[in-house]
């Protein structure tokens, strides 16, 4: 399990077999252009992840499982969550795309057998993003907007090298332009982005 993986000393060969076997499983479940992206934002996390200090296990394995349960329809994740009591708010139930990554953390674990927290965490809040992120979670959010598969939002450059200046300042550009393209486009968006949106905006203002 994720859980039962200890810190190793520089130099030590890292236990990568379940990296590996998360791969199989998510290139079975997943389309490819999915994927592709789960793999390419893997990778960005582990980078991230080594800027900034944070485990690189845990980095690259909550990056490649994020969209876990991207496979279902928002008619089968609504009906996965109730099923497994998971709640969901009425935003949520308004803009179902984001359900995802709050079925992809109870997915990962029954199916993929992670169990550690800081993992699943990071899954849950990959899309809505939250007030105060660890850093595992700003790592996972960001990278999922930044990978480098990614090309159509307009300051992709200028926030993938934000990104590893200044996460948090890269968090709170994030979203913003998303906050802006939903709020142009006519798209619902969920009190959870404005929450995230306004904590980073205030922590980069009074810094």
């Amino acid at each position: 399990m994720a859980s039962d993986k200890k810190a190793k000393k520089n130099g030590d060969k890292p236990d990568i077999s379940e990296i590996y076997e998360y791969r199989k499983k998510l290139k079975k479940i997943l389309k490819p252009d999915r994927y592709e992206h789960s793999l390419s934002v893997s990778f960005t996390c582990v980078c991230l992840a080594m800027r900034y200090g944070v485990d690189l296990y845990k980095a690259e394995a909550a990056g490649l499982v994020h969209d876990c349960a991207k496979q279902f329809s928002d008619e089968e994740l609504i009906k996965l969550c109730k099923k497994e009591k998971v709640e969901l708010t009425d935003d949520m139930l308004k803009a179902p795309q984001v359900i995802h990554s709050v079925f992809g953390a109870v997915y990962a674990r029954k199916e993929f057998g992670i169990d550690d927290r800081d993992i699943l965490s990071a899954i849950y809040y990959h899309t809505l993003g939250r007030p105060n992120m660890s850093l595992l979670e700003a790592i996972v959010f960001t990278a999922d907007y930044i990978e480098a598969r990614r090309y159509k939002a307009s300051r992709l450059t200028e926030i993938r090298k934000l990104a590893f200046e200044d996460l948090d300042r890269a968090v709170y550009e994030i979203n913003h332009d998303t906050i802006t393209y939903l709020e142009e486009s006519g798209g619902f968006i969920c009190k959870d982005s404005y929450d995230t949106y306004r904590y980073y905006k205030e922590l980069i203002e009074t810094r």
